[in-house]
């Protein structure tokens, strides 16, 4: 039994820490990491992006989006810029802590198509300041296992508030069991960040007890995706 935070302040160092992890790496600042870490195959794999690559859940294969639907994307990054938005032409709205990010997409998204790109929000993933039932799409991808379940729970319970009632949440949970895992969040944690390797059963009881339904799931090489939709 996880006890919750009473106020969004009791998870701001917590954030805080992944903030910088992120800020980090997309200033793409050196860090000086032990011989050991440095001589693990993942970390050769951090550094030619073969691992972001292998890694990555590709939320739009479950997504099933639609012309003009609207979609909020928690801890986007830049993901205007590199996935398909324009091909889907779905609206995008993000949320991200990262401030760099948040500028890079605000700053060149609206060239690339102003009309679907309706900006990038600066905000953790359980503060979401938006209209009720407002997104027919809710994806959150890559940054669950930074955070305890009892966060995540938080997260849900944002979600559902946001999402429309025949609405899809789309997000990962990271598989302790598969064969990467271990030493994944080894790196991680040289990185600046813990890894939280929660069973995956936590994950689906989370999604029940918040009053929804997990309607499929796709399995990655590290992260597994969930599709969700909750009960009008």
């Amino acid at each position: 039994m996880y006890t919750l935070p009473t106020t969004p302040q009791d998870w701001s160092s917590h954030i805080d820490r992944v903030k910088q992890r992120f800020d980090r790496e997309f200033k793409q600042e050196a860090l000086a990491l032990p011989p050991e870490v440095e001589a693990m195959p993942l970390f050769r794999q951090w550094v030619s992006r073969e691992l972001s690559k292998k890694i990555t859940s590709p939320f739009w294969e479950i997504a099933k989006f639609q012309k003009n639907q609207r979609c909020l994307d928690i801890g986007c990054g830049v993901s205007f810029l590199i996935y398909d938005w324009c091909t889907w032409q779905t609206y995008f709205y993000g949320q991200e802590i990262c401030i760099l990010a948040k500028d890079a997409l605000n700053s060149r998204a609206p060239q690339l198509n102003s009309k679907l790109f309706k900006g990038v929000k600066q905000g953790s993933a359980h503060q979401l300041d938006y209209e009720a039932q407002m997104f027919d799409r809710v994806i959150a991808t890559g940054f669950s296992c930074y955070y305890p379940p009892a966060y995540w729970e938080l997260v849900i319970s944002s979600v559902k508030k946001v999402l429309k009632p025949d609405g899809l949440f789309i997000f990962d949970a990271i598989d302790p069991d598969t064969e990467m895992a271990e030493n994944w969040a080894i790196l991680e944690m040289y990185l600046g960040a813990e890894v939280y390797l929660s069973p995956l059963t936590q994950f689906t009881k989370m999604v029940k007890d918040a009053g929804g339904k997990v309607i499929s799931t796709k399995k990655g090489e590290l992260f597994q995706m969930y599709q969700v939709k909750f009960n009008a």
